[in-house]
């Protein structure tokens, strides 16, 4: 059988991935009053 043809480009939506949108959130709360969401877990109300 053929190969599939390969991508020619990286995924578009690579820049939206959780984990790094998580990291630069904890940065920011780690420093800035105001807050940026993270989790439901870590943004609820204490």
């Amino acid at each position: 059988m053929g190969q599939p043809k390969k991508r020619t480009s990286p995924r578009r939506t690579r820049s939206r991935r959780s984990h790094l949108v998580l990291k630069l959130a904890r940065a920011v709360n780690a420093k800035s009053p105001v807050k940026a969401y993270t989790t439901k877990r870590e943004s609820a109300k204490k």
